[in-house]
């Protein structure tokens, strides 16, 4: 009898202990919460161009798809035989007129020398300076006419603006390229940022270097406002907003959801979302007595979301604990054994 006594006191505390539900608690506190609208925004390169072609002719040779290039390196290059050949012909008008210029300033030195003797007519003089003016005018012509065709040889090798990779190929070798015609796009897949539209109730919130909040894959990130245009397009009446991207590994055209404000900021009781206890026809929140360790559930209404956080209005105080992990398996009344507590912010 006494044995079994005793095994029955040393029994209790342990079902005493058992019944203490463990929870983690955090503490209700007057916090800096403003409301936010999310939007759909697009991972983009900074720098992406469709290259055209500068001069007309036949395509001999377009980049791959897929091809990574350095700034400055030829991605497209146009059969260039028949400007070549120009060329040729432009430097020997060049050649032709400067030995007429030269034959030209020696009579005219020749014929000073004999108005200095009174052996020649004034009129020669007068004729061969005339020429000459006009064989110099037509060597600049002819020397303007030498490098417009030297670019042009030039510019028949398309070449890339900035270092990238080639993303689509409009033309290919054989094809005819129309001066002006597109034959490859390239992008930057390196300095990327995210692109969005934003309503202007949003305008007033968001400024230069301002860092959101955004959601990409399930993870939250932040990142820098690098520039909202102030002219809204006239179809959507939306604003284009463009925000740098942290360090990670960006895809162009990666999807993201980003938090902009949506009114002032204000001062309000909040908890964080995970303390809410939703059900069908309320939302309660289990308020920790610190004296006795009992957990009290406490409906509430909610406000203002802003990141973990979110606005309660009910009998809750700044600084009551309430649970935040655990909560699900509580009920009125019930003992609770705190086994963890988050710092507020």
């Amino acid at each position: 009898m006494f044995v079994f006594l005793l095994s029955w006191c040393l029994l209790m505390p342990v079902v005493a202990v058992a019944a203490d539900k463990p929870v983690v608690v955090a503490r209700a506190a007057l916090r800096e919460l403003q409301p936010v609208n999310w939007y759909i925004g697009t991972v983009i390169s900074r720098e992406r161009a469709r290259l055209a072609a500068e001069v007309s002719g036949r395509l001999l040779w377009v980049a791959e798809v897929g091809a990574h290039v350095q700034k400055g390196e030829v991605v497209a290059r146009i059969d260039d035989t028949l400007l070549k050949d120009e060329l040729v012909e432009r430097r020997a008008d060049v050649t032709r007129i400067e030995a007429q210029l030269k034959f030209l300033r020696d009579e005219v030195s020749r014929l000073q020398r004999l108005a200095k003797q009174n052996n020649a007519a004034r009129s020669q003089l007068e004729k061969a300076i005339s020429e000459r003016a006009s064989a110099q005018s037509e060597l600049t012509a002819a020397q303007a006419r030498v490098r417009r065709v030297a670019e042009q040889v030039k510019r028949s090798r398309l070449e890339a603006p900035f270092a990238g990779i080639v993303t689509e190929r409009l033309l290919h070798a054989g094809e005819w390229a129309d001066e002006g015609s597109a034959v490859l796009a390239m992008t930057d897949p390196v300095h990327l940022e995210v692109q969005s539209w934003v309503s202007v109730s949003a305008l007033p919130y968001i400024e230069t270097g301002r860092e959101l909040a955004f959601v990409s894959a399930g993870r939250r990130y932040r990142g820098k406002v690098r520039t909202l245009v102030p002219v809204g397009d006239l179809r959507s009446r939306l604003y284009e907003l463009r925000l740098g991207l942290p360090e990670g590994k960006w895809r162009v055209g990666e999807s993201v959801r980003i938090a902009v404000p949506a009114a002032a900021a204000r001062k309000v009781l909040s908890v964080p979302r995970d303390a809410l206890v939703l059900r069908r026809g309320y939302t309660a929140v289990y308020r920790i007595d610190a004296a006795d360790h009992v957990a009290r559930k406490v409906l509430v209404d909610t406000g203002v979301a802003s990141g973990p956080y979110i606005e309660v209005q009910g009998e809750i105080q700044p600084g009551d604990l309430v649970v935040i992990r655990g909560g699900e398996r509580l009920r009125d009344g019930d003992r609770v054994a705190i086994r963890e507590q988050e710092s507020s912010q």
